[in-house]
């Protein structure tokens, strides 16, 4: 029977789950909802059964559970106040998981798994120095330096999103205002669409669908793609605020990379154009013109393999 990892990737709307084998080739997978469950204890057992269930299927034994989440604290196996997730508080899910599937597990935040899957398929096989960051319905960031993960002293580091680049900006799931999440995440940018639509008057792509449903991130990205000249505004203001947060966080890790992960990294080089221009004004001198700013080359399931290779090497260092 073959021996593999559960590889665990939380997101604020959907948690997929995967069995990793020790060569890093995602066996089966599964998706449930995050948002599903109102109770931390039913989501861990909701995530438990499904293991089982993937295990049962695949004919395969489980060595030990990676989890990536956000505000997952590597020291503590706690999601610890998540702005995103419905449940408030510290979450001990790794000792809950543990206990249900008896095998060690390890917990960490969810940029930091996908940092992992970087160096293992992604473009960052090569790289020892390097920022991942993710924009999705938050804004998430993994570091490496010197070719490991910086945890910090609390296993907190790397909070990018909870930087504060607008004071006295908006409100912040987390409790503060002007935090980056809020300017470059998916949902942040859909609060933008809603401030501009607010302000001006001009027709757009954007104001004749936000009469009909919800606007999505995605929206403003087809937008753009079209011309709308409303959404290239949106993206060109996303691209100042992310680029200048990134030019702050260079000065700290000087990376020779930085990947950009998710959803809003699906806008390609219509996010990426004006972010380079603004990145690198506001970077250094020492810093500019050496730092490649790219697409993350990570499939969609890399946050699944980043979990499984933590705990493998988890289980091949006790």
């Amino acid at each position: 029977m073959e021996q593999v990892c559960a590889g665990i990737d939380i997101g604020g709307t959907n948690t997929v789950i995967g069995l990793v084998s020790e060569s890093g080739k995602i066996c089966c997978s599964e998706t449930i909802s995050t948002r599903a469950y109102q109770q931390a204890t039913d989501f861990a057992a909701a995530i438990s059964e499904t293991v089982k269930k993937l295990l049962r299927n695949s004919n395969t034994s489980l060595t030990a559970v990676g989890i990536g989440a956000p505000n997952g604290n590597v020291h503590t196996g706690a999601i610890e106040f998540a702005p995103n997730l419905p449940w408030k508080g510290k979450i001990p899910l790794a000792d809950w998981i543990k206990t249900s599937l008896n095998v060690p597990t390890i917990l960490t935040n969810d940029a930091n798994a996908a940092a992992v899957g970087e160096k293992l398929v992604g473009a960052a096989k090569n790289l020892t120095d390097f920022i991942l960051v993710t924009l999705g319905t938050g804004v998430g960031s993994g570091f490496v330096v010197n070719g490991d993960l910086v945890y910090g002293a609390d296993g907190m580091a790397g909070e990018l999103g909870h930087v504060i680049i607008e004071r006295h900006g908006r409100v912040c799931g987390c409790g503060r205002a002007g935090c980056l999440e809020t300017y470059t995440s998916a949902t942040g940018v859909v609060r933008t669409v809603h401030e501009v639509l607010e302000a001006f008057t001009e027709p757009s792509l954007l104001r004749t669908l936000a009469q009909t449903r919800e606007i999505k991130s995605s929206d403003v990205t087809e937008a753009a793609a079209q011309g709308d000249l409303m959404a290239l505004d949106i993206l060109d203001d996303t691209a100042e605020k992310l680029g200048f947060a990134l030019a702050n966080a260079v000065a700290i890790t000087s990376p020779s990379h930085i990947f950009l992960f998710g959803g809003l990294a699906k806008a390609g080089d219509l996010l990426l154009q004006p972010l380079r221009g603004y990145f690198e004004s506001f970077l250094l001198p020492i810093y500019q013109n050496k730092i490649t700013l790219a697409l993350s080359a990570l499939p969609d399931d890399a946050a699944v393999l980043g979990a499984g290779a933590l705990a493998w090497r988890l289980h091949q260092t006790r």
